[in-house]
């Protein structure tokens, strides 16, 4: 039975500090943080901060306005910096088992994002800084990650999940997502930060810039590589010894998207490839936590984003470079019909 779910539009300019306060007179009103906290409590002793002086000591030689961030979320929200670390600081967190399909082109990349709808924040950001670091659209994950983006340069940027086993002291995908956007001017430069930071589990990171080159880089806890390629699901093709033991799945899916985007002549043909449950890449396994939530497409040289939730849907159309100019959106909720019965933790 098809159920509606929507996403939230959010858009900010303004200091981290602001933004993030911001962002917590918002939670406030919402039903996001304690629907989180009912989900996470099963696995609660998983997901305390084992070393908060080591999480802020690392933010702070990469990224201390998302520190700030963080801060302002915690005043508004009343909350103990360790707590507001924990919840928002995207570090030694536990990740739930996620599909997710990308293609790129050469002037765009789109990304099926799979996972389980139930920790789906339904969130979709505009933020512009004021005070350092790039503007950044795309959906959110624990309010400061990305799921995936696109930064004022034109760098986009996804993640898929390969296995959370042998899990290190690290970072996890989504906030990986925000150091990269927030950070990096090109695909070059966020390889190399992928290779500087701790990675909390093992997942590939699909990136591309105006320049047309897309890489994927495989990162694990113990070692990160980087290959020129168009298609990425749930495996490594380097890093062998990190895949899980069975990928059909994952490799199946994986010639389906190169076999049919072949006869895509244009970034919608190649959306619809992705969103079109007839073409076998879009999927409806969401308590397998592998059902397709949403289809987000970049476009690096335009600055335009495509995003639709659910599948075979027209996509909504943000023109990022009028939104940099100054035009704010006047959509406040993309909205979509999924094959699942339960609410997003935005939803109540």
């Amino acid at each position: 039975m098809m159920k509606q779910y929507y996403s939230d539009v959010i858009q900010f300019r303004g200091t981290h500090y602001d933004f993030g306060y911001h962002q917590g007179l918002m939670l406030r009103d919402s039903s996001i943080l304690p629907n989180r906290e009912r989900q996470w409590k099963p696995r609660q002793h998983r997901h305390f901060i084992v070393d908060e002086n080591r999480f802020i000591n690392i933010m702070t030689d990469l990224s201390p306005l998302i520190l700030e961030e963080i801060e302002g979320l915690a005043d508004a929200l009343g909350m103990e910096a360790e707590e507001a670390i924990r919840q928002f600081g995207g570090f030694y967190m536990e990740y739930v088992t996620s599909g997710c399909s990308i293609f790129t082109g050469s002037d765009f990349m789109v990304r099926n994002y799979d996972s389980h709808p139930k920790g789906y924040e339904g969130r979709y950001t505009f933020y512009q800084p004021t005070d350092g670091g790039y503007a950044v659209i795309g959906p959110s994950m624990q309010i400061t990650g990305r799921i995936d983006g696109m930064n004022e340069k034109g760098l986009a940027m996804g993640y898929n999940f390969t296995h959370s086993k042998k899990s290190g002291d690290g970072f996890i995908c989504n906030m990986i997502g925000r150091l990269i956007l927030e950070n990096c001017a090109d695909v070059h430069e966020a390889a190399e930060l992928l290779k500087e930071i701790p990675h909390r589990h093992s997942f590939s990171y699909p990136i591309l810039d105006p320049s047309g080159i897309s890489y994927v880089v495989e990162a694990s806890p113990r070692r990160v590589v980087i290959r020129e390629a168009n298609v990425c699901t749930n495996h490594f093709h380097i890093l062998n010894e990190e895949n899980r033991y069975r990928q059909e799945e994952t490799r199946g899916r994986e010639e389906r998207i190169m076999t049919r985007q072949q006869d895509a002549g244009n970034a919608y043909e190649s959306y619809k490839i992705m969103n079109d449950p007839a073409h076998g890449v879009f999927s409806n396994k969401y308590d397998a936590s592998a059902g397709t939530i949403h289809t987000s497409v970049y476009f690096p040289r335009e600055l335009k984003a495509w995003f639709a939730m659910g599948p075979d849907r027209e996509p909504v159309i943000f023109d990022f470079a009028r939104w940099l100019d100054g035009e704010d959106v006047y959509v406040k909720q993309i909205k979509g019909m999924l094959e699942f019965d339960r609410p997003f933790v935005n939803m109540g």
